[in-house]
């Protein structure tokens, strides 16, 4: 059901708005939106795009108030499905086509999953209560986040079927959520004074990423030119998408919009991400 399954920018949206956010002032930009709706959907959110532009997200169907994975390639749309899923979320896509997401299954534990030509992989982090996978790059390697026994939340690196924890210094909890073709990886996390910070984790040194005079940032994706796009919230809890290039931010919202949060960026530069609009229904956008 809608509730069984959290989408990745819901999560960050919740980690979000525990803690305050000042609005910090950016440049105007061209920018041209264009809305993404699965026909018949009760909500639509793009979570992810590859180079060839190619968009997965997730969608609650209007029938049977269920959560599936979606692939948007070309103007058409395929349904994504886990095998024995009671819910589904596509995350990230890569150049190759590969998707990761994750689903719930029967017993109501969270998996991730690397969908390639058809054949779905189950992704448990040894030991986890739950796992959820939200980027991938091109040489295969893939990110996400799961919380150990005793609840706490943890990054992860998969790489050639290899786990790596990741941690930022300090952090009582992490998430990772995006990884480009160098291994750059960015993320959010919670410092001791509940506070939230995004990162940039490049050759094993973290590097903090705070929205300029904010309380809190949650960056969700980092393309090969090291461009990296998310969400803040200003004083008023409003959602703002955000686009980080050469250390200048921009805020990016829909004509209307009264929620944004960006999710993923291609090499190229295309954006996409989810917005509400006045009716508060919700919509995936792309952004060139």
């Amino acid at each position: 059901m809608v509730d069984q399954l959290v989408p990745r920018i819901h999560r960050i949206a919740l980690m979000l708005i525990a803690v305050a956010f000042i609005l910090a002032p950016s440049g105007a930009f061209a920018f041209t939106f264009s809305t993404i709706d699965v026909p018949g959907a009760l909500q639509t959110l793009a979570q992810g795009i590859n180079s060839r532009g190619q968009i997965v997200g997730v969608y609650v169907d209007a029938s049977t108030v269920t959560t599936h994975g979606f692939l948007l390639d070309k103007g058409t749309f395929a349904t994504i499905d886990a095998s024995g899923a009671i819910a589904t979320e596509a995350n990230g896509i890569n150049a190759q086509g590969q998707i990761v997401g994750d689903s719930i299954d029967a017993s109501g534990t969270e998996h991730g999953f690397l969908l390639d030509k058809g054949v779905v992989a189950t992704i448990d982090v040894p030991g986890s209560t739950f796992t959820r996978a939200t980027g991938i790059n091109t040489r295969g390697q893939i990110v996400g986040d799961y919380a150990d026994a005793s609840g706490a939340l943890h990054g992860f690196l998969m790489d050639k079927g290899a786990f790596a924890p990741i941690d930022a210094p300090g952090s009582t909890g992490t998430a990772a959520n995006g990884i480009n073709a160098r291994g750059q990886i960015v993320g959010s996390y919670i410092d001791a004074s509940s506070t939230l910070h995004g990162f940039l984790l490049e050759k094993g040194a973290f590097a903090t990423i705070d929205f300029p005079g904010a309380t809190a940032t949650g960056p969700e994706a980092i393309n090969a030119q090291g461009q990296i796009v998310g969400a803040y919230t200003d004083a008023s809890f409003t959602f703002h998408g955000f686009l980080l290039n050469k250390d200048s931010f921009t805020t990016l919202d829909p004509p209307g919009a009264t929620f944004t949060a960006l999710a993923g960026i291609n090499a190229e530069g295309q954006m996409v991400g989810v917005f509400n609009d006045s009716a508060f229904t919700t919509h995936g956008f792309l952004v060139q």
